[in-house]
């Protein structure tokens, strides 16, 4: 059995992010964790008495919605966590633990008079995850499955690392795969390296026998290319790779990424490169 993780923060878009795993969790046949983090802090007499109220209270609403959405999908599995901690450690505490294959998580975070934590901590979640984050906007409509995915392919080394976790969920969900070369610089070298990367990308889909198209762009703005030609092939979620890092004249990792998830009115799956996923883990 596959584990999801949903980070939950009880507002519209935390039921939305969970509404949107449920259409992977049928397919993969996964479990899904809902995980809420409790970040305020220690608070002494009359305030601290009210945290404390107002944890039991969201316990109990977090076991609410657990119960409800087990009696409505009686064929997923449904468990929750809680911790305390900064938000964004503690869930990848949480998927470390339980191997989860992919966390869920919105992209905005205020609402009304109450500030909730999902938008304001996605992007970090994302660049700190042992495993794919998937970063849903409240205003997407969702569809019920994921037939068209697109790949942006930039300069970087990293870039085709997110190819195997790709056609993995293209066979599961039966779609097929566009990639993008993205140009915006008319250094021949770089075009080039652009190039052969779309080349190993081919080859790779073809060997796994994933249904696929090419295409490329020209842009000034790396995340606006994108998005016009998502809008144009109606693709329902696009997948990159997300790194702390310097930033090259043809690189949307980084800033660009977070640019990206913070703008697309479609789901966003970032993935880390496992490079970097090597150095974090000899530095500890």
């Amino acid at each position: 059995m596959k584990t999801l993780l949903v980070a939950f923060d009880f507002s519209k878009n935390a039921i939305h992010a969970l509404e949107y795993a449920l259409v992977y969790a049928k397919k993969m046949q996964a479990t899904i964790n809902l995980v809420w983090i409790d970040n305020s802090k220690p608070a002494d007499s009359l305030i601290h008495t009210i945290d404390e109220d107002l944890r039991i209270e969201k316990k109990n609403y977090l076991k609410n919605i657990v119960q409800e959405y087990a009696s409505r999908y009686p064929d997923i599995s449904f468990d929750m966590y809680l911790g305390k901690g900064k938000i964004y450690q503690e869930i990848s505490k949480v998927a470390h633990r339980l191997k989860a294959e992919l966390i869920f998580t919105g992209t905005h975070g205020v609402t009304g008079f109450e500030e909730f934590w999902i938008g304001s901590n996605a992007y970090r979640i994302t660049t700190t995850a042992p495993c794919p984050v998937v970063t849903v906007n409240s205003n997407y409509e969702i569809s019920g499955t994921v037939s068209q995915i697109l790949l942006p392919l930039d300069s970087t080394l990293e870039t085709n690392e997110k190819l195997p976790f790709a056609a993995n969920m293209a066979e599961v969900f039966g779609a097929k795969i566009h990639l993008l070369k993205i140009y915006n610089t008319p250094l021949s070298v770089i075009r080039k390296r652009i190039d052969g990367f779309a080349k190993e990308a081919v080859n790779f889909l073809k060997s796994k026998n994933v249904n696929f198209d090419i295409g490329k762009v020209e842009a000034n703005n790396i995340v606006s290319g994108i998005l016009s030609y998502a809008q144009k092939k109606n693709i329902d979620i696009i997948t990159i790779m997300t790194e702390q890092g310097n930033i090259t004249s043809n690189r949307f990792l980084g800033p660009y990424a977070q640019q990206l998830i913070n703008t697309a009115k479609i789901p966003v799956m970032s993935l880390r490169s496992m490079d970097y996923d090597n150095d974090e883990e000899e530095q500890e």
